[in-house]
């Protein structure tokens, strides 16, 4: 069994060979160092910062250098490298946004977020940081230049990725990824501006209709491409405290683009992962209805104790699929002994009859300890094979 067939079966609620395994990113040296692999992104924010120096500091210039000598998809290849040696069955191929102008620290990409390279302070690993959002109200977005799907930069690294997954015998699967409705639209503005926009309905309403279009011509494009698996759309609804606005915005402006994503999607036969992070309780039934098949990361640490990873299987679980959840938190504070419990806990309760998916509480980040995360991936491997 390759990974995309793993993966398809525990959505579908079949149990495939053993509990597939997902890591929407690994950004941590660590690990990196561990299996022999070099991180893709390091060197880049020193070597943007001499190339705006050679340039005299013409950002003009330096936007027109990077567009045309950039390599696509350059990270993807020792990201994949390193999910097969580690063993994960699935990663996330994001195919936007990409960057739109440059400057000396960072970019500015299609949404008009203002991202910046810095290193980590405890290792010198260059993160990619959101900054905040450029535009200022209405006006400029109407002034930004349109998203656009037929960005040849998309399709080039889609195809790059498969014929890679193909070298390494389908042993792991690069799901495409693309951006939602809501993340792009409160980080293109900033929370504050995009809070401002949310009184003037009808303009706020453009920009998500705008954003809800995009998306469903990229699940077109990536069906065209040629995907048979799935899809995952990022857009995060929550913070820990709860959504990042009301539920009747969300079922007015958000959801009714999400379910037309999603039986899109359908339609091309792909099933359809939503990642969204923070406590978004309130909508998830609405979430289930739009046709989303399965869920990451329900993040273990958020206020409310009823957006619970096994209080929601137990309501849910025979409507759609999960995938998480081991915290970050706990992957970078708690004893491996811990994390194995926690582990051997999701595996043996949520697992059998399929529609789990093992991977962190959100992405592996710098901070976290490489004993905990070898110890959650030797657990789930040995506890993990079905029948369970």
């Amino acid at each position: 069994m390759n990974a995309q067939e793993r993966v398809l079966k525990a959505i579908n609620h079949e149990e495939p060979d053993r509990v597939p395994t997902f890591e929407i990113s690994i950004d941590n040296l660590k690990i990196c160092s561990y299996f022999d692999v070099k991180y893709g992104f390091q060197g880049t924010g020193k070597l943007l910062k001499r190339i705006y120096y050679l340039l005299l500091g013409n950002k003009n210039l330096l936007t027109k250098f990077s567009n045309k000598f950039s390599k696509p998809g350059v990270a993807v290849k020792p990201a994949m490298e390193l999910y097969k040696k580690i063993g994960l069955d699935l990663g996330s191929l994001w195919l936007g946004y990409y960057p739109l102008y440059y400057e000396k620290n960072g970019f500015i990409d299609e949404t008009g977020r203002l991202l910046h390279i810095k290193k980590n302070p405890s290792d010198n690993m260059d993160i990619l940081y959101y900054i905040g959002g450029t535009l200022k109200n209405f006006e400029d977005y109407e002034s930004f230049p349109p998203l656009n799907p037929d960005n040849p930069v998309r399709e080039t690294v889609f195809k790059m990725a498969k014929e890679m997954e193909k070298k390494y015998e389908k042993k792991v699967y690069f799901i495409p990824s693309i951006f939602g409705m809501m993340e792009p639209t409160w980080q293109g503005f900033g929370l504050e501006n995009f809070s401002r926009l949310l009184a003037r309905q009808k303009q706020i309403k453009k920009v998500f209709d705008d954003r809800g279009k995009f998306a469903v011509e990229m699940v077109k494009r990536i069906i065209e491409w040629g995907e048979t698996g799935s899809i995952l759309v990022g857009d995060d609804y929550g913070y820990k405290a709860g959504l990042l606005m009301s539920p009747r915005n969300y079922r007015k402006f958000v959801l009714p683009w999400l379910e037309q994503i999603c039986k899109t999607a359908h339609k091309g036969g792909l099933k359809l992962i939503l990642h969204s992070c923070g406590d978004v309780y309130q909508i998830f039934e609405d979430i289930i209805k739009c046709g989303v098949d399965a869920v990451h990361p329900l993040e273990p640490t958020t206020a409310n104790p009823e957006y619970d990873i096994f209080k929601l299987n137990q309501k849910y679980g025979d409507k759609i699929s999960f995938i998480g959840n081991v915290s970050p938190m706990d992957l970078a504070n708690k004893d491996p002994e811990y994390i194995r419990n926690y582990v051997r806990k999701l595996v043996e309760e949520i697992a059998p009859g399929g529609g789990f998916i093992l991977s962190s509480g959100h992405s592996i980040n710098p901070a976290i300890k490489l004993e905990n995360f070898l110890a959650m991936q030797e657990t789930v491997r040995k506890y993990g094979k079905y029948p369970i």
